[in-house]
């Protein structure tokens, strides 16, 4: 049974079906292969998965490209696999988001190939068109680089088309009544099969009055529109949305209950800012500038299927990123991003893998695991763009990384093969017998999470002063007592010294990572060496 708020107790794993693992020996991940594998995800901790789309596409943009929003991708699986999975998720109390693709389709989509037969179509309204090409025709370009410019000639209708992201993908007019009823549709179908909800991708874009395509009202009444057409399914069935803006902005989205949480881009870009300058002040400052009052419904991560995005930082911030973890031009993509997973930024150090998955569980919010994640993947600089963070799943040092029986010419799904990144250096067979490794530390921090879920949740944040600019130490509170985290981002050893506010005696609980805490007058004193971090409760005696 499904418990009301699940989503801010939950840990979310996100993954591809693709690049998962092979259930049927064609090369390719899919939906059996999942539900073979279900026990590591229950055995890892995790209780929702966040599925990447699986859509039927042409894979131009590994399924963001989709052309039948009503059909499994044959490669994948049938409608009966998915029908089992979510059967398998309920079975062991894990929830299933699904990625609601709107903002654009494919140019292969049957919607866009009727409105080039025939422009009087009402198809033809699904688009956003122009005759002439706009003077500023890069408002919203996402791909810089790559793409030239928003708008690319269509010359069978002599009109320009808008895409935000690629010009395979010509973007919806999500203004259209007609087609906001096509996406009611898709919300319908896909939550009459059990699911839980939508991560959606893009908002910001989608809600854009682009061309001469302009929302009547209020876009954001949309997002209430959509929030209703799920609860009517299933009342505990939630709306998460991809909003890549500043924090002020998000109550744009958060506020009337159009959306039950939000990707935090913001928190992640000063984290990398904070790992490359080894100073936890960056992120003291974000979070200051955090709207926490609106209870926390933030979804915090280290990396996603995606570029880091870096666009919420400074251009001398960013320098600062690049210099540190991306030094070279291939490791950088559309101008702005760094094409890296966090193992290979950091040169595999376990020390500062776990000091950031410690963060990541401890931050007010919803923590977020990408694959891999949790062992430590590395990239693969070889493909192109953002293709470098999609390699497959390695499950142990035999062939194929344990992800296919196939030979390995025939993998349909590209694998790191050498390097310190490579399956025979990083995989879970290895690690699940190394009680040090870090995937037992990802395996603690996820019960740690959960069993002082009553702090997280519903205690007051605090951020403490500290006597080091490398330290960030934050505590949540109920009553008499603190849950404390302290994470030193130098590699230097440090002594600390972290202020409690109002406490005058206290007893120290330590969860994890006891580095010789001891209390007097409100201050905590603790050794933490390099890239150490610590979490512990505080007892104030004298309540």
């Amino acid at each position: 049974m499904q418990k009301p708020d699940w989503l801010k107790a939950a840990t979310v794993y996100s993954l591809d079906f693709r690049s998962f693992y092979d259930g049927n020996d064609d090369g390719l991940g899919d939906i059996a292969g999942l539900i073979s594998k279900f026990d590591y995800l229950v055995e890892l901790g995790v209780n929702c998965i966040w599925l990447a789309p699986f859509y039927c596409s042409p894979r131009h943009d590994d399924g963001y490209d989709v052309v039948d929003y009503f059909r499994i991708d044959p490669q994948i699986g049938t409608m009966d696999d998915f029908r089992a999975l979510v059967a398998t998720a309920k079975a062991h109390d894990i929830r299933i988001l699904l990625d609601l693709v709107v903002n654009h389709t494919s140019i292969d989509h049957p919607w866009f190939k009727k409105a080039l037969e025939d422009p009087t179509s009402a198809y033809y309204e699904y688009y956003i068109w122009k005759k002439q090409k706009p003077e500023d025709d890069k408002d919203d370009l996402m791909f810089e680089g790559v793409e030239e410019s928003n708008w690319d000639y269509e010359p069978s209708v002599s009109a320009y088309f808008y895409h935000t992201f690629y010009k395979h993908q010509p973007d919806l007019n999500v203004a259209n009544p007609q087609v906001q009823n096509e996406i009611l549709r898709i919300l319908d179908f896909w939550m009459s099969t059990g699911i839980d909800g939508f991560r959606i991708d893009a908002v910001p874009h989608i809600l854009r009055n682009k061309g001469d395509c302009h929302f009547k009202g209020d876009p954001y009444q949309l997002l209430e529109v959509w929030r209703s057409a799920v609860l009517k399914h299933n009342e505990h069935a939630v709306l998460i949305g991809e909003a890549d803006v500043e924090p002020e902005e998000y109550r744009d989205f958060l506020n009337r209950g159009q959306l039950t949480g939000l990707f935090n881009f913001y928190i992640n870009n000063y984290t990398f800012l904070a790992l490359a300058t080894e100073k936890g002040t960056p992120l003291v400052n974000a979070i200051r500038r955090l709207p926490l009052a609106d209870g926390r419904r933030y979804l915090n991560f280290i990396r996603n299927h995606d570029e880091l995005d870096l666009g919420r930082l400074t251009e001398e911030e960013r320098h600062q990123v690049f210099e540190r973890f991306a030094p070279e031009p291939s490791m950088i993509v559309y101008n702005r991003g760094i094409r890296r997973r966090l193992a290979s930024m950091v040169h595999h150090n376990n020390r500062q893998m776990e000091l950031t998955l410690s963060l990541l569980f401890s931050l007010p919010g919803i923590p977020v695991l990408r694959y891999g994640e949790e062992i430590g993947m590395g990239d693969d600089l070889n493909l192109p763009e953002r293709k470098s963070v999609r390699t497959a799943m390695q499950w142990s040092d035999q062939r194929n990384g344990g992800f296919s029986e196939m030979p390995p010419q025939a993998l349909k799904y590209p694998l790191i093969q050498e390097g310190p990144a490579s399956y025979k250096r990083i995989n879970v067979a290895s690690q699940q017998a190394d009680p040090t490794s870090l995937l037992q530390v990802t395996k603690k921090l996820i019960r740690l999470h959960e069993g002082n879920g009553h702090f997280f949740f519903d205690g007051s944040f605090e951020l403490l002063d500290t006597n080091h600019s490398a330290i960030l130490a934050f505590s949540y509170q109920i009553g008499s007592e603190r849950l404390v985290t302290v994470h030193n981002f130098s590699r230097q050893g440090i002594s600390a010294i972290i202020m409690l506010p109002h406490q005058t005696g206290a007893r120290i609980s330590v969860l994890v990572n006891s580095h010789q805490v001891t209390s007097s007058d409100g201050r905590l004193s603790l050794q933490l060496p390099g890239y150490g971090y610590s979490w512990f409760i505080v007892h104030d005696t004298i309540a």
